[in-house]
């Protein structure tokens, strides 16, 4: 006798087939999400695709990626490309949109055309929490946290970051120099070969030196710091982690009791101080 828990054969055909509802528990969060979404006034808040075109290939309802954005935000998950895999594989999400998958260019492109819209959508739902009195507490906590933007650390620059590397530039430079020198006096101790190749990266020093330069001449306009990917974000120091990370600040009220956000704001200011006086005007 076996004496292990054994799935059920693959293979085996069924003759009335499980519901994909059966998968979804009564309490799930996901019928909560589709609650919502559903009895939102979408084009009153501003949503676009509202409004089908007559002609051209059907587009997805604005009501479906608005779900799978909201499910992404409560699970954590950012990125459009995850969340097109999730779409394919993840039960929940299948449930969620009916068996809809979007790509994750689809996916991107809502959340960038609907930016205003989503916020309004979230301030529905705190107006929700409010007629629930899901915010009957009058005491709030409020924190900043840091979130990483898509520019990385190479790509932001400040005036003490350019000064260093130009400093560490200027003596890469200076030490081929001496090689090329060094060959001059006695061309047996370096090949030719060689003298060429420190022509060329000479060449692409001084190329990179003066990007950096240009650069530098742009911070004043940029309030002493500069992205090139993400033009908003901030290079910020991480009191928990010990290190700095390129992103924002994001400030949020979370009520003590049920522990439910009922205010939050993006800033790419890199310390609390200035905020919390707004935070406890934005609470509800």
């Amino acid at each position: 006798m076996k004496r292990y828990v054994e799935g059920e054969d693959r293979s085996q055909a069924t003759l009335f087939p499980e519901r994909l509802d059966d998968y979804i528990a009564e309490d799930n969060p996901v019928r909560v999400i589709d609650v919502f979404v559903d009895e939102l006034d979408l084009l009153e808040l501003g949503f676009e695709g509202m409004e089908p075109e007559t002609t051209g290939r059907p587009a997805y309802h604005p009501a479906t990626l608005l779900k799978i954005y909201v499910y992404g935000y409560l699970n954590r998950i950012q990125s459009s490309r995850r969340l097109e895999r999730e779409a394919q594989r993840n039960v929940e999400l299948v449930w969620l949109t009916g068996k809809l998958m979007p790509d994750f260019k689809t996916i991107a492109d809502f959340r960038r055309d609907n930016g205003a819209a989503i916020r309004r959508a979230c301030a529905e739902f705190v107006a929700l929490c409010r007629q629930m009195k899901l915010f009957s507490e009058s005491v709030v906590a409020i924190d900043g946290s840091k979130f990483k933007a898509v520019n990385s650390r190479d790509r932001n620059f400040t005036d003490k970051k350019i000064t260093s590397r130009l400093e560490h530039l200027e003596k890469a430079v200076q030490h081929y120099l001496d090689d090329l020198d060094r060959a001059d006096r006695d061309p047996s101790l370096v090949p030719e070969r060689r003298v060429s190749q420190l022509k060329e990266k000479i060449a692409a020093i001084r190329t990179e030196m003066r990007k950096l330069r240009a650069i530098k001449k742009e911070l004043p306009k940029t309030e002493g710091q500069l992205s090139l990917t993400d033009p908003d974000a901030r290079s910020m120091n991480s009191a928990g982690k010990g290190t700095g990370t390129v992103g924002y600040n994001v400030q949020t009220a979370v009520d003590t009791k049920n522990h439910m956000i009922v205010a939050h704001e993006v800033i790419n200011v890199t310390h609390d101080r200035d905020s919390l006086n707004e935070m406890v005007k934005a609470r509800p």
